[in-house]
């Protein structure tokens, strides 16, 4: 089993930045890749960004390339997502989740086999 839990949420400014953490715990060493997704009010699940086992490979949603960074320190258990711009459309709990499986399809939900509570990312105009 795999615990995920992510930090680092909260106000900032339009144009501003922020760094959100996610910390994985129990059988991190079934974790191969790891990603990002995205909740706005009245709006479904969004995939944000993903990450593979050794950090070689990424991939962004179009929303968010250029001003968002997945990274992860396995030594650290820990996966991170800057962003940077902010826009009053990136306000959203954002969710970690971690995936035991090669491949598959990141952008639907169920690829996914753990999931974070969520934090709370509020951008202001």
């Amino acid at each position: 089993q795999v615990q995920l839990v992510e930090s680092g949420g909260g106000l900032v400014q339009a144009g501003g930045s922020l760094r959100v953490s996610c910390l994985a715990s129990g059988r991190t060493y079934s974790i191969y890749a790891m990603g990002w997704f995205r909740q706005a009010p009245g709006k479904e699940r969004e995939f944000v960004a993903v990450i593979s086992k050794t950090g070689i490979n990424t991939y962004y949603a179009d929303s968010v390339k250029g001003r968002f960074t997945i990274s992860r320190d396995n030594a650290k258990n820990t996966m991170y997502l800057q962003m940077n711009t902010l826009k009053p459309e990136d306000t959203a709990v954002y969710y970690c989740a971690a995936s035991s499986r090669y491949g598959g399809d990141y952008f639907d939900i169920k690829h996914w086999g753990y999931w974070g509570q969520g934090t709370q990312v509020t951008v202001s105009s």
